[in-house]
């Protein structure tokens, strides 16, 4: 017992440095190593307390991770009375929020504290399950409820999925291939289940330390498994479907400062420079041309100039181009009036110069592009930039290249990050994904890597290329095996400048069917089996309290 108190001392402590561990697994740092040894050492953490406590404790450590990972949205040019108050209270109130998940993990993962003769038999050094079954499966039932968790997060209050821990993997490309079945919530559970098993490995070792390979018995099993994940995805890799044509796609990435992006006294002037990076990546002559998330600075189809100039440089060069724009729909109410409704657009413009069809991003950023509870609480826009909203779409709409037998499908901002809706924009003729996107927002920070890494997991998942337009980084494109082929950077070598890439992008022959993915076909079968397992879990905790309250 003394051994078990000196592991669980300075629990705060230990829980900050587990929060940092989870913060350095992703980019820019993205040390992999780290995600399958933070949540092990969170836990270690909370050993031992009791619910409020361990609840804290598992707060503390998300509060640090995020606080840490987010520090991007200081970097958003807003300024209430000359002071960042609306990037600082959404950097404080999110990592809050997010805190919360593995606050309540570590509630619900901590065994219950030893308190009497019959606990301490039943738990190793008062802390862990004694058997090798038990410990087992509470690595596993730890495993599917940080995945049940994961699942939550991706969908409450819109969701927010940006740091799913699996997303921390993206560099281990036969590994990831699992998640073309299980979805990234696969790799989740994977790291976590590992973690988990060093921790009661650890123990081992602690509890029979002239046993040499006491460590064994607890890692043998997800070491198989994970080596038999890697071969899994080696044979994946190896029988991908080969490529029968390429289509040369050019990506031009304006790097609009956010501050001009606001300015409309200067849209002209950054439009005029769009032009021009636009037209000289033309001489290259591509089948399709991309530009980012808002690169138009007015309403691409009620503003006759700009509609003007965006079909005659298409029709100029013959080339396809899908750009991201504002759109508006006007309907008029009963009593006469007419109602606006603006939208965050992407357009398809064909070679002859025609506006082919548009598609309208169904995920809105709170704060960003709407903002909560406004009209009973005015005084909210005051801590945001923008000055009205967007109206949300309500479907994804294939856009189809006809005369070079393509089919695609666009995802705006961060809709790439939300595994569930991703799969909804592959159909099985789709040949691959676009996602344009404005992290200008966020100056020269992480969110561009952090941002890009997500969008591995959506190739892997659906088995399609993904193509990633930016504003200011990260431009590039993926392929179906999750492997980021060709990153976009400048003459002094930086992601995050202005210019233009030109990539060949395989596809299938022409009406051929790509191969659906498990995932892509039947969605998160496994995320909602864990979720159900938590389920099973949190109420079996809850009857066992009730009962002891009845019998003490």
């Amino acid at each position: 017992m003394r051994l078990a108190g000196s592991l669980i001392r300075n629990r705060f402590s230990l829980a900050i440095v587990a929060g940092l561990l989870l913060a350095m697994s992703f980019p820019l740092f993205g040390i992999a190593g780290f995600a399958w040894v933070a949540p092990g050492l969170l836990l270690v953490a909370g050993l031992g307390t009791r619910g409020w406590e361990r609840f804290r404790i598992g707060f503390v450590g998300g509060l640090t991770q995020y606080l840490v990972s987010l520090y991007w949205l200081l970097l958003i040019p807003y300024r209430w009375h000359g002071i960042p108050l609306g990037p600082a209270a959404g950097w404080l109130a999110l990592a809050a929020f997010v805190a919360l998940f593995p606050a309540t993990w570590v509630w619900l993962c901590v065994p219950a504290k030893a308190g009497s003769a019959e606990n301490s038999k039943s738990l190793e050094f008062g802390l862990l399950p004694l058997s090798w079954l038990g410990r087992f499966l509470w690595c596993l039932s730890g495993a599917a409820l940080w995945v049940a968790l994961e699942m939550l997060v991706a969908r409450i209050f819109t969701g927010f999925p940006w740091f799913l821990l699996g997303v921390s993997q993206y560099r281990m490309v036969p590994l990831i291939q699992v998640a073309s079945i299980t979805g990234v919530y696969g790799v989740s559970f994977l790291v976590v289940w590992g973690s988990l098993s060093l921790l009661c490995a650890a123990f081992a070792v602690l509890r029979a330390p002239t046993l040499r390979y006491a460590w064994l018995g607890e890692t043998l099993i997800p070491l198989v498994t994970i080596f038999a994940l890697f071969a899994f995805g080696i044979h994946q890799i190896r029988h991908r479907p080969p490529a029968s044509r390429m289509l040369k796609v050019t990506f031009v990435q304006p790097s609009i400062p956010q501050t001009l992006i606001w300015d409309e006294s200067r849209d002209d002037e950054r439009f005029q420079q769009l032009l021009h990076l636009s037209q000289e990546a033309l001489t290259n002559k591509p089948d399709l041309l991309l530009w980012p998330e808002a690169a138009v600075p007015k309403l691409l189809r009620w503003d006759k100039d700009t509609f003007t100039a965006v079909t005659n440089l298409a029709a100029r060069y013959h080339a396809w181009m899908i750009i991201g724009a504002d759109d508006m729909e006007v309907t008029a109410t009963a009593s006469g009036h007419e109602h606006r409704d603006y939208f965050n657009s992407s357009f398809l413009i064909s070679p002859e110069g025609h506006l082919v069809n548009s598609y309208k991003k169904r995920a809105l950023v709170i704060f960003g592009e709407y903002i909560p509870l406004v009209k009973w609480l005015p005084f909210i826009k005051w801590f945001t930039p923008i000055e009205g909203g967007f109206t949300s779409g309500d479907k994804a709409i294939p856009f189809k290249l006809t005369d070079r037998d393509v089919i695609t499908s666009v995802l705006i901002c961060f809709e790439d990050i939300f595994p569930h809706l991703a799969r909804e924009y592959a159909d099985p003729d789709t040949d691959f994904l676009v996602n344009l996107t404005n992290n200008g927002w966020f100056g020269e920070g992480a969110a561009q890597w952090q941002h890009a890494t997500s969008a591995v997991f959506r190739a892997v998942e659906n088995g399609l290329p993904l193509l990633r337009c930016s504003n200011n980084g990260l431009t590039c494109w993926v392929d179906a095996n999750g492997r980021i082929r060709q990153i976009f950077r400048d003459q002094n070598g930086r992601v995050y400048g202005p210019g233009c890439m030109t990539a060949e992008v395989p596809l299938l022959a022409p009406g051929e069917l790509r191969p659906r993915t498990f995932y892509n076909e039947h969605g998160d079968v496994f995320g909602w089996i864990c979720a159900a397992w938590g389920i099973f879990l949190i109420a079996r905790r809850a009857y066992e309290r009730s009962r002891r309250k009845k019998t003490s």
